[in-house]
């Protein structure tokens, strides 16, 4: 009886120790949550006559969203920017730093890894203000090329997707690059080598031992930057404003103006979901991929 006792006394202590960790999530996580499905089914505005009686419109927002061409552009946008600058960009450019690193000498290692992860660890906003004066009619990008003989090109505005695509890449890789560093490390010496005893050519080597040992690090790194990338906002947003016109509106700046320029709180609501949506069938996607061999 002492024992059982003392076992539920245990218990009621664990309970009242992580009651205030319990209470700060509900509040701060899952109530955000749960009111964020909700609002996106409601009229919710800050201005006009909606502002004064919250109504349940069911899915109007969404019917209203999937009607709207800017809606479309931004759907557009966002696939293009995530495609190019994350699944392809981050990807392949981070797995090919990790490669060329792989058996380097430390000295080596350490001085390309602080440059490339300067970047990273350098904020949105920063990183977009270096590359709007990398980029901008008169910076170094066209000073360059004019001391070359060249035209100067008005990048922002003649390819915005383009630049806002490298910026992104360029903020984004070093993630990449240490993951693919740490599973490279993680290939035993004792397969390679046996491989080649046994005359494999390296890109074979990488194709059929390498990648497929790498397979769970690849489906991870490839979740973590498409959802990181799904909430670019500050960099485009800094870059281009999501111009010039809609060409680079992807879905946050989009549901931005919405919120917090047209105060539909509602409609914007229900555009986070879709981004939501679309990371959870990204996410899903990639997690069945792990299960296929490469």
């Amino acid at each position: 009886m002492k024992e059982e006792r003392k076992k539920d006394y245990t218990l009621l202590r664990s309970i009242l120790f992580l009651l205030p960790t319990w209470i700060i999530l509900l509040i701060f996580f899952v109530g955000p949550i749960l009111l964020t499905f909700y609002f996106a089914f409601t009229n919710l505005s800050l201005t006009g006559t909606e502002a004064q009686s919250l109504e349940f419109t069911g899915f109007q927002n969404f019917l209203t969203m999937f009607q709207d061409p800017n809606f479309r552009i931004s759907m557009v946008n966002t696939i293009v920017f995530l495609l190019f600058s994350a699944v392809i960009g981050q990807q392949v450019l981070g797995f090919i730093l990790a490669l060329l690193m792989k058996e380097k000498n430390t000295s080596f290692r350490r001085i390309i890894g602080i440059i490339v992860i300067a970047g990273w660890v350098t904020p949105e906003i920063v990183v977009a203000f270096c590359w709007v004066a990398f980029l901008s009619d008169n910076g170094t990008l066209n000073m360059i090329l004019g001391n070359m003989g060249m035209k100067p090109v008005t990048w922002l505005y003649s390819f915005p997707m383009i630049s806002v695509i490298i910026a992104n890449i360029w903020h984004g890789t070093a993630f990449s690059m240490l993951v693919y560093q740490a599973a490279l490390d993680d290939v035993p010496k004792s397969v390679e080598e046996a491989a080649v005893i046994d005359g494999a050519s390296r890109f074979q080597m990488l194709r059929k031992i390498v990648l497929p040992m790498m397979k769970g690090s690849i489906v991870t790194n490839m979740i973590l930057v498409t959802l990181q990338t799904l909430g670019v906002f500050t960099l485009i947003f800094a870059m281009t404003g999501g111009g010039p016109g809609a060409s680079t509106q992807t879905l946050p700046i989009f549901m931005y103006n919405q919120a917090f320029v047209n105060y539909q709180l509602g409609y914007g609501t229900a555009i986070s979901l879709i981004l939501l949506l679309i990371g959870i069938i990204s996410s899903t996607i990639y997690i069945r991929y792990m299960k296929v061999e490469i």
